[in-house]
Protein backbone atom coordinates (compact mmCIF):
# COMPACT_ATOMS: atom_id res chain seq x y z
CA UNK A 1 0.00 0.00 0.00
CA UNK A 2 3.07 2.23 -0.10
CA UNK A 3 2.05 3.45 -3.56
CA UNK A 4 -0.85 5.41 -2.06
CA UNK A 5 0.23 9.01 -1.52
CA UNK A 6 -0.47 10.71 1.80
CA UNK A 7 -0.15 14.44 2.44
CA UNK A 8 -0.55 16.25 5.75
CA UNK A 9 -2.43 19.56 5.39
CA UNK A 10 -2.70 22.12 8.20
CA UNK A 11 -5.12 24.93 7.45
CA UNK A 12 -7.03 27.50 9.56
CA UNK A 13 -9.67 26.03 11.82
CA UNK A 14 -12.00 27.49 14.42
CA UNK A 15 -10.72 30.77 15.81
CA UNK A 16 -10.55 30.52 19.61
CA UNK A 17 -9.55 33.83 21.17
CA UNK A 18 -7.23 32.62 23.96
CA UNK A 19 -5.50 30.01 21.78
CA UNK A 20 -2.14 30.84 20.12
CA UNK A 21 -2.77 31.27 16.40
CA UNK A 22 -0.67 28.26 15.33
CA UNK A 23 -3.05 25.95 17.17
CA UNK A 24 -6.26 27.33 15.65
CA UNK A 25 -5.95 24.70 12.97
CA UNK A 26 -7.88 22.07 11.04
CA UNK A 27 -5.56 19.17 10.22
CA UNK A 28 -6.13 16.37 7.73
CA UNK A 29 -3.92 13.67 6.25
CA UNK A 30 -5.12 13.20 2.67
CA UNK A 31 -4.92 9.94 0.77
CA UNK A 32 -5.61 9.28 -2.89
CA UNK A 33 -6.77 11.38 -5.79
CA UNK A 34 -6.40 15.15 -5.85
CA UNK A 35 -9.50 15.29 -8.07
CA UNK A 36 -11.78 12.72 -6.46
CA UNK A 37 -15.39 11.96 -7.28
CA UNK A 38 -16.06 11.76 -3.53
CA UNK A 39 -14.22 12.44 -0.28
CA UNK A 40 -14.62 10.51 2.96
CA UNK A 41 -13.45 12.39 6.05
CA UNK A 42 -12.64 10.05 8.97
CA UNK A 43 -12.29 11.03 12.65
CA UNK A 44 -10.10 9.02 15.06
CA UNK A 45 -11.16 7.60 18.40
CA UNK A 46 -10.41 8.47 22.03
CA UNK A 47 -6.67 9.18 22.43
CA UNK A 48 -6.35 8.52 18.67
CA UNK A 49 -4.53 10.48 15.99
CA UNK A 50 -4.77 10.44 12.21
CA UNK A 51 -2.10 7.74 12.16
CA UNK A 52 -4.59 5.29 13.67
CA UNK A 53 -6.59 5.55 10.43
CA UNK A 54 -3.65 5.17 8.06
CA UNK A 55 -4.13 1.51 7.20
CA UNK A 56 -7.89 1.75 6.64
CA UNK A 57 -7.49 4.93 4.58
CA UNK A 58 -5.02 3.21 2.26
CA UNK A 59 -7.27 0.16 1.93
CA UNK A 60 -10.21 2.39 1.03
CA UNK A 61 -8.31 4.22 -1.70
CA UNK A 62 -7.07 0.92 -3.13
CA UNK A 63 -10.67 -0.33 -3.17
CA UNK A 64 -11.86 2.85 -4.93
CA UNK A 65 -9.04 4.80 -6.61
CA UNK A 66 -11.49 7.56 -7.58
CA UNK A 67 -12.12 8.35 -3.90
CA UNK A 68 -10.03 10.44 -1.51
CA UNK A 69 -9.89 9.77 2.22
CA UNK A 70 -8.99 12.52 4.66
CA UNK A 71 -7.98 11.36 8.16
CA UNK A 72 -8.38 14.03 10.85
CA UNK A 73 -5.81 14.98 13.45
CA UNK A 74 -7.42 17.00 16.22
CA UNK A 75 -5.60 20.26 17.00
CA UNK A 76 -4.12 18.80 20.19
CA UNK A 77 -1.82 16.69 18.01
CA UNK A 78 0.08 19.89 17.22
CA UNK A 79 1.36 19.85 20.82
CA UNK A 80 3.34 16.65 20.22
CA UNK A 81 7.08 16.78 19.36
CA UNK A 82 6.53 14.00 16.87
CA UNK A 83 9.25 14.99 14.41
CA UNK A 84 11.80 14.83 17.22
CA UNK A 85 10.90 11.20 17.88
CA UNK A 86 10.63 10.21 14.23
CA UNK A 87 14.10 11.61 13.50
CA UNK A 88 15.67 10.02 16.58
CA UNK A 89 18.35 7.35 16.25
CA UNK A 90 18.10 4.06 18.12
CA UNK A 91 19.99 5.33 21.17
CA UNK A 92 17.73 8.37 21.45
CA UNK A 93 14.63 6.20 20.99
CA UNK A 94 15.86 3.87 23.72
CA UNK A 95 16.16 6.81 26.09
CA UNK A 96 12.64 8.04 25.26
CA UNK A 97 11.20 4.51 25.53
CA UNK A 98 12.75 4.26 29.00
CA UNK A 99 12.13 7.76 30.37
CA UNK A 100 9.44 9.27 28.17
CA UNK A 101 9.43 13.00 27.48
CA UNK A 102 8.41 15.71 29.93
CA UNK A 103 4.72 16.52 29.65
CA UNK A 104 3.75 20.10 28.91
CA UNK A 105 2.88 21.82 32.21
CA UNK A 106 -0.88 22.45 32.51
CA UNK A 107 -0.27 26.18 32.97
CA UNK A 108 1.53 26.29 29.61
CA UNK A 109 -1.48 24.86 27.77
CA UNK A 110 -4.30 26.27 29.88
CA UNK A 111 -5.86 27.58 26.63
CA UNK A 112 -6.96 23.96 26.03
CA UNK A 113 -9.81 24.67 28.44
CA UNK A 114 -11.66 26.07 25.40
CA UNK A 115 -11.04 23.05 23.16
CA UNK A 116 -14.41 21.45 23.61
CA UNK A 117 -17.08 20.08 21.33
CA UNK A 118 -17.73 23.38 19.54
CA UNK A 119 -14.06 23.91 18.69
CA UNK A 120 -13.59 20.30 17.61
CA UNK A 121 -16.64 20.20 15.34
CA UNK A 122 -15.83 23.56 13.78
CA UNK A 123 -12.31 22.33 12.98
CA UNK A 124 -13.90 19.34 11.26
CA UNK A 125 -16.33 21.61 9.44
CA UNK A 126 -13.45 23.61 7.98
CA UNK A 127 -12.26 20.38 6.34
CA UNK A 128 -15.79 19.44 5.22
CA UNK A 129 -16.33 22.81 3.54
CA UNK A 130 -12.95 22.64 1.80
CA UNK A 131 -13.72 19.12 0.60
CA UNK A 132 -16.87 20.44 -1.06
CA UNK A 133 -14.70 22.62 -3.29
CA UNK A 134 -12.93 19.49 -4.60
CA UNK A 135 -15.62 16.82 -4.87
CA UNK A 136 -19.39 16.74 -5.47
CA UNK A 137 -19.99 14.30 -2.60
CA UNK A 138 -18.53 14.51 0.92
CA UNK A 139 -19.10 11.85 3.58
CA UNK A 140 -18.21 11.94 7.27
CA UNK A 141 -17.25 8.96 9.40
CA UNK A 142 -15.28 7.97 12.44
CA UNK A 143 -13.96 5.16 14.56
CA UNK A 144 -14.94 4.80 18.23
CA UNK A 145 -15.22 8.31 19.69
CA UNK A 146 -14.88 9.49 16.09
CA UNK A 147 -18.19 7.77 15.39
CA UNK A 148 -19.76 9.62 18.32
CA UNK A 149 -18.39 12.93 17.02
CA UNK A 150 -19.67 12.10 13.53
CA UNK A 151 -23.22 11.72 14.85
CA UNK A 152 -22.92 14.87 16.96
CA UNK A 153 -21.66 16.81 13.92
CA UNK A 154 -24.79 15.81 12.00
CA UNK A 155 -27.00 17.14 14.81
CA UNK A 156 -24.96 20.29 15.58
CA UNK A 157 -26.25 23.76 14.90
CA UNK A 158 -23.54 25.73 13.08
CA UNK A 159 -24.94 29.24 13.43
CA UNK A 160 -28.32 28.26 12.07
CA UNK A 161 -27.22 25.53 9.65
CA UNK A 162 -27.54 21.90 10.80
CA UNK A 163 -24.43 19.82 10.29
CA UNK A 164 -26.28 17.06 8.46
CA UNK A 165 -26.80 19.45 5.55
CA UNK A 166 -23.01 19.52 4.97
CA UNK A 167 -22.54 15.83 4.15
CA UNK A 168 -24.11 13.06 2.08
CA UNK A 169 -23.85 10.20 4.58
CA UNK A 170 -22.40 9.01 7.89
CA UNK A 171 -20.13 6.02 8.61
CA UNK A 172 -19.98 4.94 12.27
CA UNK A 173 -17.21 2.43 13.01
CA UNK A 174 -17.76 0.75 16.39
CA UNK A 175 -18.87 4.04 17.89
CA UNK A 176 -22.24 5.83 17.94
CA UNK A 177 -23.82 8.68 19.93
CA UNK A 178 -25.89 7.52 22.85
CA UNK A 179 -24.68 3.91 22.94
CA UNK A 180 -22.70 4.49 26.11
CA UNK A 181 -24.54 7.59 27.31
CA UNK A 182 -24.49 8.09 31.04
CA UNK A 183 -27.20 9.81 33.04
CA UNK A 184 -27.65 13.45 32.11
CA UNK A 185 -25.11 15.70 33.84
CA UNK A 186 -26.48 18.56 35.88
CA UNK A 187 -25.24 22.05 35.13
CA UNK A 188 -23.57 22.05 38.56
CA UNK A 189 -21.71 18.82 37.76
CA UNK A 190 -20.61 20.29 34.45
CA UNK A 191 -19.29 23.45 36.07
CA UNK A 192 -17.82 22.09 39.31
CA UNK A 193 -16.95 18.49 38.46
CA UNK A 194 -18.46 15.22 39.53
CA UNK A 195 -17.60 11.80 40.87
CA UNK A 196 -17.21 9.22 38.09
CA UNK A 197 -16.64 5.82 39.63
CA UNK A 198 -13.51 6.07 41.75
CA UNK A 199 -12.22 9.38 40.39
CA UNK A 200 -13.25 13.00 40.77
CA UNK A 201 -13.66 14.51 37.31
CA UNK A 202 -12.76 18.14 36.67
CA UNK A 203 -15.54 20.56 35.81
CA UNK A 204 -15.53 23.62 33.59
CA UNK A 205 -14.37 25.90 36.39
CA UNK A 206 -11.14 23.95 36.98
CA UNK A 207 -10.12 23.08 33.41
CA UNK A 208 -7.37 25.70 33.27
CA UNK A 209 -5.53 23.72 35.95
CA UNK A 210 -6.38 20.32 34.37
CA UNK A 211 -6.63 20.97 30.63
CA UNK A 212 -5.87 17.45 29.36
CA UNK A 213 -6.70 13.90 30.44
CA UNK A 214 -3.97 12.01 32.24
CA UNK A 215 -4.35 8.46 33.59
CA UNK A 216 -1.88 5.81 34.69
CA UNK A 217 -2.70 3.75 31.61
CA UNK A 218 -2.45 6.72 29.20
CA UNK A 219 -0.79 10.10 29.63
CA UNK A 220 1.65 12.25 27.63
CA UNK A 221 4.74 10.58 29.07
CA UNK A 222 3.38 7.11 28.39
CA UNK A 223 2.32 8.19 24.88
CA UNK A 224 5.90 9.30 24.11
CA UNK A 225 7.21 6.00 25.44
CA UNK A 226 4.70 4.14 23.27
CA UNK A 227 5.73 5.90 20.05
CA UNK A 228 9.44 5.36 20.75
CA UNK A 229 8.86 1.72 21.67
CA UNK A 230 6.83 1.13 18.50
CA UNK A 231 9.60 2.62 16.35
CA UNK A 232 12.14 0.36 18.05
CA UNK A 233 9.82 -2.60 17.51
CA UNK A 234 9.53 -1.82 13.81
CA UNK A 235 13.33 -1.57 13.48
CA UNK A 236 14.46 -4.43 15.73
CA UNK A 237 11.45 -6.48 16.89
CA UNK A 238 13.44 -9.23 18.65
CA UNK A 239 15.94 -7.03 20.48
CA UNK A 240 15.40 -6.58 24.22
CA UNK A 241 13.38 -3.47 25.00
CA UNK A 242 15.12 -0.69 26.92
CA UNK A 243 11.79 0.71 28.03
CA UNK A 244 9.75 0.71 31.19
CA UNK A 245 6.36 -0.03 29.62
CA UNK A 246 6.90 -3.49 31.07
CA UNK A 247 8.48 -4.15 34.44
CA UNK A 248 10.26 -7.28 33.16
CA UNK A 249 12.57 -8.18 30.23
CA UNK A 250 10.69 -8.26 26.93
CA UNK A 251 11.51 -7.89 23.27
CA UNK A 252 10.74 -4.60 21.57
CA UNK A 253 7.74 -6.13 19.81
CA UNK A 254 6.39 -7.76 22.96
CA UNK A 255 6.80 -4.55 24.97
CA UNK A 256 4.70 -2.73 22.37
CA UNK A 257 1.99 -5.32 21.81
CA UNK A 258 1.35 -6.33 25.43
CA UNK A 259 -0.09 -2.85 25.97
CA UNK A 260 -2.86 -3.39 23.41
CA UNK A 261 -3.34 -7.10 22.65
CA UNK A 262 -6.89 -7.97 23.67
CA UNK A 263 -5.85 -10.50 26.32
CA UNK A 264 -3.84 -7.92 28.24
CA UNK A 265 -5.35 -4.54 27.29
CA UNK A 266 -6.92 -2.90 30.32
CA UNK A 267 -9.80 -1.48 28.28
CA UNK A 268 -11.80 -2.76 25.29
CA UNK A 269 -11.25 0.45 23.31
CA UNK A 270 -7.48 -0.12 23.48
CA UNK A 271 -7.46 -3.72 22.23
CA UNK A 272 -6.36 -5.45 19.03
CA UNK A 273 -6.16 -9.10 17.92
CA UNK A 274 -2.54 -9.47 16.87
CA UNK A 275 -0.44 -12.42 18.04
CA UNK A 276 0.41 -13.62 21.53
CA UNK A 277 3.13 -13.41 24.15
CA UNK A 278 5.68 -16.24 24.41
CA UNK A 279 7.84 -17.36 27.34
CA UNK A 280 5.29 -15.77 29.60
CA UNK A 281 3.96 -16.12 33.14
CA UNK A 282 0.46 -14.71 33.54
CA UNK A 283 -1.65 -13.64 36.49
CA UNK A 284 -4.91 -11.83 37.09
CA UNK A 285 -4.59 -8.07 36.78
CA UNK A 286 -5.87 -6.01 39.71
CA UNK A 287 -4.67 -2.78 38.00
CA UNK A 288 -6.60 -3.81 34.91
CA UNK A 289 -9.78 -4.34 36.95
CA UNK A 290 -9.32 -0.96 38.65
CA UNK A 291 -8.76 0.72 35.29
CA UNK A 292 -12.02 -0.71 33.93
CA UNK A 293 -13.85 0.49 37.04
CA UNK A 294 -12.23 3.91 36.75
CA UNK A 295 -12.72 4.63 33.06
CA UNK A 296 -16.03 2.86 32.46
CA UNK A 297 -18.14 5.58 34.12
CA UNK A 298 -16.17 8.27 32.26
CA UNK A 299 -17.23 6.61 29.01
CA UNK A 300 -20.81 6.38 30.21
CA UNK A 301 -21.09 2.71 31.08
CA UNK A 302 -20.05 0.26 33.75
CA UNK A 303 -18.03 -2.78 32.68
CA UNK A 304 -19.84 -6.13 32.96
CA UNK A 305 -18.65 -8.66 35.53
CA UNK A 306 -17.38 -10.94 32.74
CA UNK A 307 -15.06 -8.17 31.56
CA UNK A 308 -13.68 -7.72 35.07
CA UNK A 309 -13.02 -11.43 35.47
CA UNK A 310 -11.31 -11.76 32.08
CA UNK A 311 -8.38 -9.42 32.77
CA UNK A 312 -4.88 -10.84 32.44
CA UNK A 313 -1.44 -9.44 33.06
CA UNK A 314 2.09 -10.58 32.35
CA UNK A 315 4.09 -11.30 35.50
CA UNK A 316 7.32 -11.82 33.60
CA UNK A 317 9.19 -14.44 31.59
CA UNK A 318 8.58 -18.10 32.31
CA UNK A 319 12.27 -18.79 31.64
CA UNK A 320 14.01 -15.87 33.40
CA UNK A 321 17.11 -16.26 31.23
CA UNK A 322 15.11 -15.11 28.19
CA UNK A 323 12.82 -12.12 27.62
CA UNK A 324 9.09 -12.33 27.05
CA UNK A 325 8.65 -12.59 23.28
CA UNK A 326 5.91 -12.20 20.70
CA UNK A 327 4.63 -14.55 18.01
CA UNK A 328 2.01 -14.45 15.28
CA UNK A 329 -1.18 -16.51 15.29
CA UNK A 330 -2.45 -18.24 12.14
CA UNK A 331 -5.93 -16.78 12.58
CA UNK A 332 -4.99 -13.29 13.81
CA UNK A 333 -6.97 -10.40 12.34
CA UNK A 334 -4.28 -7.73 12.63
CA UNK A 335 -0.53 -8.21 12.26
CA UNK A 336 1.73 -7.02 15.05
CA UNK A 337 4.46 -5.91 12.65
CA UNK A 338 2.00 -3.84 10.65
CA UNK A 339 0.58 -2.38 13.85
CA UNK A 340 3.89 -1.06 15.20
CA UNK A 341 4.96 0.23 11.77
CA UNK A 342 1.73 2.23 11.55
CA UNK A 343 2.10 3.64 15.06
CA UNK A 344 4.35 6.49 13.89
CA UNK A 345 4.10 7.29 10.18
CA UNK A 346 5.65 10.39 8.55
CA UNK A 347 2.30 12.20 8.45
CA UNK A 348 1.32 11.61 12.10
CA UNK A 349 1.07 9.02 14.83
CA UNK A 350 -1.45 6.62 16.31
CA UNK A 351 -2.11 8.57 19.49
CA UNK A 352 -3.35 11.95 20.69
CA UNK A 353 -1.07 12.65 23.63
CA UNK A 354 -2.99 15.62 25.01
CA UNK A 355 -6.71 14.85 24.87
CA UNK A 356 -8.66 17.98 25.93
CA UNK A 357 -10.57 17.43 29.16
CA UNK A 358 -13.11 19.99 27.92
CA UNK A 359 -13.97 17.76 24.94
CA UNK A 360 -14.52 14.75 27.21
CA UNK A 361 -16.73 16.87 29.50
CA UNK A 362 -18.77 18.27 26.61
CA UNK A 363 -19.40 14.83 25.11
CA UNK A 364 -20.70 13.57 28.45
CA UNK A 365 -23.00 16.59 28.66
CA UNK A 366 -24.20 16.37 25.05
CA UNK A 367 -24.99 12.65 24.99
CA UNK A 368 -27.30 12.14 21.97
CA UNK A 369 -28.94 15.58 21.96
CA UNK A 370 -29.03 18.70 24.14
CA UNK A 371 -32.53 19.70 23.05
CA UNK A 372 -34.47 20.73 26.16
CA UNK A 373 -31.47 20.37 28.50
CA UNK A 374 -29.47 23.04 30.39
CA UNK A 375 -26.77 22.70 27.68
CA UNK A 376 -28.95 23.53 24.67
CA UNK A 377 -27.43 26.98 24.11
CA UNK A 378 -23.87 26.10 25.13
CA UNK A 379 -23.72 22.84 23.14
CA UNK A 380 -26.33 23.13 20.38
CA UNK A 381 -26.64 19.43 19.49
CA UNK A 382 -30.26 20.18 18.67
CA UNK A 383 -30.98 18.69 15.24
CA UNK A 384 -30.71 14.95 15.96
CA UNK A 385 -34.37 14.27 15.27
CA UNK A 386 -34.06 15.91 11.84
CA UNK A 387 -31.11 13.85 10.54
CA UNK A 388 -32.21 12.11 7.33
CA UNK A 389 -28.86 10.86 6.06
CA UNK A 390 -27.94 7.32 5.04
CA UNK A 391 -25.91 5.77 7.86
CA UNK A 392 -23.57 2.77 7.82
CA UNK A 393 -23.05 1.35 11.31
CA UNK A 394 -20.27 -1.20 11.74
CA UNK A 395 -19.90 -3.20 14.98
CA UNK A 396 -16.84 -5.20 16.04
CA UNK A 397 -17.85 -8.47 17.69
CA UNK A 398 -15.42 -7.89 20.57
CA UNK A 399 -15.62 -4.11 20.43
CA UNK A 400 -17.79 -1.54 22.17
CA UNK A 401 -20.98 -1.54 20.06
CA UNK A 402 -23.43 -4.00 18.56
CA UNK A 403 -25.98 -3.58 15.74
CA UNK A 404 -28.71 -2.75 18.25
CA UNK A 405 -26.82 0.40 19.30
CA UNK A 406 -27.01 1.69 15.74
CA UNK A 407 -30.69 0.79 15.53
CA UNK A 408 -31.35 2.83 18.67
CA UNK A 409 -29.50 5.78 17.13
CA UNK A 410 -31.42 5.54 13.84
CA UNK A 411 -34.71 5.29 15.75
CA UNK A 412 -33.96 8.69 17.31
CA UNK A 413 -34.01 10.38 13.89
CA UNK A 414 -34.98 9.62 10.30
CA UNK A 415 -31.72 8.07 9.13
CA UNK A 416 -31.67 5.23 6.64
CA UNK A 417 -29.56 2.62 8.45
CA UNK A 418 -27.38 -0.19 7.14
CA UNK A 419 -25.54 -2.30 9.71
CA UNK A 420 -22.59 -4.65 9.37
CA UNK A 421 -20.70 -6.81 11.84
CA UNK A 422 -17.04 -7.82 11.93
CA UNK A 423 -16.82 -11.33 13.46
CA UNK A 424 -13.93 -11.83 15.85
CA UNK A 425 -12.74 -8.23 15.61
CA UNK A 426 -11.53 -6.35 18.67
CA UNK A 427 -12.05 -2.59 18.75
CA UNK A 428 -8.73 -1.55 17.19
CA UNK A 429 -8.94 -4.31 14.56
CA UNK A 430 -11.55 -2.14 12.86
CA UNK A 431 -8.78 0.21 11.72
CA UNK A 432 -5.77 -2.14 11.96
CA UNK A 433 -6.96 -5.35 10.26
CA UNK A 434 -4.67 -6.87 7.63
CA UNK A 435 -7.62 -7.82 5.42
CA UNK A 436 -9.57 -5.19 3.51
CA UNK A 437 -13.03 -6.54 4.38
CA UNK A 438 -14.19 -3.32 6.00
CA UNK A 439 -12.85 -1.15 3.18
CA UNK A 440 -14.76 -3.23 0.63
CA UNK A 441 -17.94 -3.02 2.75
CA UNK A 442 -17.66 0.77 2.95
CA UNK A 443 -17.00 1.21 -0.76
CA UNK A 444 -19.82 -1.19 -1.62
CA UNK A 445 -22.21 0.80 0.58
CA UNK A 446 -21.10 4.11 -0.95
CA UNK A 447 -21.58 2.74 -4.46
CA UNK A 448 -25.22 1.92 -3.72
CA UNK A 449 -26.05 5.45 -2.62
CA UNK A 450 -27.70 7.82 -5.12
Amino acid sequence: MAQITAKRVVRPGAQVAATPSQYNASITVRYGSGQPRRILILLPGLFGGAGSLDRLARQLVLADPAMAVWAVDRRANLLEPLQTIQKANDAELARIAHDGLPALPPAQVSFMKDWGLDTTLRDVRAAVLEAHTLAPRVYLGGHSLGGVLTGLYAAYDFDGRPGYQDVSGLILLDGVPGATASAQLSLQDYQKGFNAGVVQTAGLNSLAASPYLSFDFFNPKRAAQGVAQALLASRAPDAVSPGTLTGYPATNLAASMIQVQKRYAALPFLSVSAGHATNVNELGSLPGVLTKLLVGPLLGHDPPLSALLNVHAVAGPQNPSLPVGWASDPDEISHSGDFVRAYAVPTGDYAEWYFPQRLALDILAARLSTKGTPFERLLPVTHNAEVTLPVLGVAAQNGITDPHDFQVYAASNHSSLTTASLPGYAHLDVVAAAEDRLARQIVGWLNKLP
